[in-house]
């Protein structure tokens, strides 16, 4: 497994439905994890979870983003061929055209200290 390091111009976003499930997916979101766009679609959000990542930390997403909130934190996750890509997450809940509750998601690069902090904070969590 290598680390796949985001480059400063990198922005992906992801939008899920009200089960985590991918509904949209940008194309920077598709070159960093691996995947074909047709791949994500549909696909819990999780495929793309690292296993280092404590359950907490998407508890506390989820319970945040649910609850009407903007999440942030630094997240780890894995590509489609086991690496791994490192970065700093915004999420918060928004409503469709169609009228149904959805959830954005928009990543960038996080700072080598970012990283580290949130390296020992999840050591502690697991």
């Amino acid at each position: 497994m290598k680390e796949i390091k985001l480059d400063k111009n990198t922005m992906i976003v992801s939008e899920t439905d009200e089960k985590g499930r991918i509904i949209y997916a940008n194309s920077d979101f598709c070159t960093i994890a691996g995947f074909e766009k047709h791949e994500l679609i549909g696909q819990h959000h999780n495929l793309v979870r690292h296993p280092d990542m404590p359950k907490a930390a998407f508890k506390d997403l989820w319970s945040t983003v649910q609850a009407g909130q903007i999440w942030k934190g630094i997240v780890k996750n894995r590509t489609k061929n086991g690496d791994f890509y490192w970065v700093n997450a915004t999420a918060y809940p928004s409503v469709g055209a169609n009228g149904k509750k959805r959830y954005i998601s928009v990543r960038v690069k996080p700072t080598n200290s970012e990283i580290l902090n949130a390296t020992e904070l999840y050591k502690k969590l697991k």
